[in-house]
This record gives structure tokens, sequence and C-alpha cells, in this order.
């Protein structure tokens, strides 16, 4: 059976985000998870958009107020994933900063797990 397509909107997203490389939105857990080389920076559940965030970028979404990913609502388990600001949504200029932020988080996770394993 072929994979379906993304969404209408996880479609838009993908093109808005181009210029960042060569990005793949793969279906996971009722939603989609955005990549760039193998490495997962992007989220979108409930048709909502999460950026992956670190303690380098965190800071930039927390300022703003903007609330952690809850794959539960229910619960009070959080994911290291933000949302930007809801007017990046509508401009390709205000989104890509925030996208390569999330894109730089994923590099640099890859980078700390890399480097774990080098150790061993």
């Amino acid at each position: 059976m072929p994979a379906r397509p993304p969404s209408e909107y996880v479609a838009t997203l993908c093109e808005m985000m181009a210029p960042l490389g060569d990005l793949r939105a793969r279906r996971m857990f009722g939603g989609y998870g955005l990549s760039i080389d193998g490495l997962t920076f992007a989220l979108v559940a409930e048709e909502i958009l999460y950026f992956k965030a670190d303690d380098v970028n965190r800071g930039s979404f927390a300022d703003l107020g903007l609330e952690p990913f809850r794959p539960m609502p229910d619960k009070p388990t959080t994911l290291s994933y933000y949302p930007p600001p809801d007017s990046a949504l509508d401009d390709r200029d205000e989104l890509l900063p925030w996208a390569r932020s999330g894109f730089e988080a994923a590099l640099r996770a890859a980078a700390k797990k890399a480097a774990k394993v080098k150790r061993r």
C-alpha cells in the first residue's frame, strides 16, 4: 500500500521551509515528523507545528510565552518541541529562523549522542 501524502497543511509548511534543505514529512503517532538529513527538527500534531528546542534556543520560545508540546493534553508530560509564534505561520521570512533554530537543536542533539557513543 503506498504511503498517504501529507496533509495540505503539512505540504504547505514543507514548501515554506524548503530553503532549509531536503525536507521530509513522515507520519508518526497520528501526526508528522519533519526532518532534514534524517534529523527530526519539527513535529506537527493536530495541525499545530512544533520545533525542537534545547537549552540554547528554548528561551526564545519561553520569552514569548509559548508552551511545549503535550503529547497527552490531560497529562503533565511535555516534549521539548515548541510552536513558533502564530504570525510566523503566515510569513516564510519569519518562519525560517524558527525552523533553522529547531534544525540546529536537532544537530546539537545528534552531535551530543554521537559523542556519547564514541566515549563508550
